[in-house]
């Protein structure tokens, strides 16, 4: 007699649902929303460096560049896992939680730290170093001096700055003046990004021992230099329009729209310089995500509307 297989619905439901758990674990571990947002910086660099546009290339940077920041991601969240079990935002993060072992997270780390670098250097060997470069300076620099001093905040606007640059680099296979000016914009950009996200969590980062702000305290000081960083921001972002910087070229039309909506930003740090607030900082925050998403695509339809007319 052939004995019939039955089928329990729980054992299903279990497995689907560690299946489920294994993949919100695995875009938590590698912070894929931020993960894409920084690989379209790089895809965006490279639309301007590009004279004609390979997609196969524009495949290969949104992969290497999503395996290295989501290898830079793991890594940081293996060093830090002690402190985020400390912080209410970062608490139920899969490593403090005990969802995912280190041993996960080290794997998961060094095989999109190995994979991102060798899709990349397909591009181009500069490409790679740039892109080896952020990952480096990410978890060897920035990662240990949050705990240590407010600087860490500038160590980290480097490897943040990279990924607009790298796009043109791996257009080009040229690191110049475009590039350069690319790095600067997105460079200066990160401190009244980072400073706003630092005023806006402080009480959290206390709780885990992050020095964030400049003065280390949401004070008077640390709004005025968010101030001015910010107007720097908008500042080099208009280098362009003056014809000064090689093949990357801004017209006045996009210039004026970069002027509004840079703007819109430093009406935000003016704002949290005369309100001081979380409120405030949390504004400013998302107005300079919208700001740098914003720029990138004004750019990136600048260069192509002047072709096609």
């Amino acid at each position: 007699m052939q004995l019939k297989k039955i089928d329990f619905p729980l054992e299903k439901a279990v497995t689907k649902n560690n299946s489920a758990n294994f993949i919100a674990d695995f875009k938590e571990i590698t912070k894929l929303r931020l993960t894409v947002s920084i690989a379209f910086s790089a895809i965006a660099g490279y639309f301007l460096g590009a004279d004609s546009v390979d997609f196969v290339i524009v495949l290969l940077l949104a992969i290497g560049g999503y395996l290295l920041v989501g290898a830079s991601n793991a890594f940081n969240q293996v060093l830090e896992r002690d402190l985020d079990a400390k912080m209410d935002r970062t608490k139920n993060r899969p490593l403090p939680a005990g969802r995912m072992s280190v041993k996960t997270a080290l794997i998961i780390g060094f095989s999109f730290g190995i994979g991102g670098i060798g899709v990349l250097y397909i591009i181009n060997p500069t490409t790679a170093f740039f892109g080896a470069l952020s990952i480096l300076l990410y978890v060897l620099a920035y990662t240990p001096l949050k705990t240590k001093t407010p600087l860490s905040v500038f160590v980290g606007a480097f490897p943040g700055a990279i990924p607009f640059m790298m796009g043109w680099i791996a257009a080009t296979n040229n690191f110049g003046i475009e590039a350069g000016t690319l790095f600067i914009i997105q460079f200066f950009w990160q401190f009244p990004h980072f400073w706003a996200l630092g005023w806006w969590l402080y009480d959290d980062y206390k709780k885990g021992g992050f020095f964030m702000l400049p003065t280390g305290k949401r004070d008077k000081t640390t709004a005025t230099q968010t101030v001015l960083y910010t107007f720097w921001t908008v500042a080099v972002s208009l280098i362009p329009a003056f014809g000064v910087t090689g093949k990357l070229y801004l017209s006045n039309i996009s210039a004026i729209l970069i002027l509004i909506i840079g703007i819109g930003m430093l009406y935000y740090a003016i704002a949290l310089f005369r309100e001081r607030t979380a409120k405030a900082a949390k504004k400013l925050m998302f107005a300079s995500v919208s700001y740098i998403t914003l720029l990138q695509i004004i750019y990136v339809l600048d260069k192509y509307i002047r072709i096609w007319i």
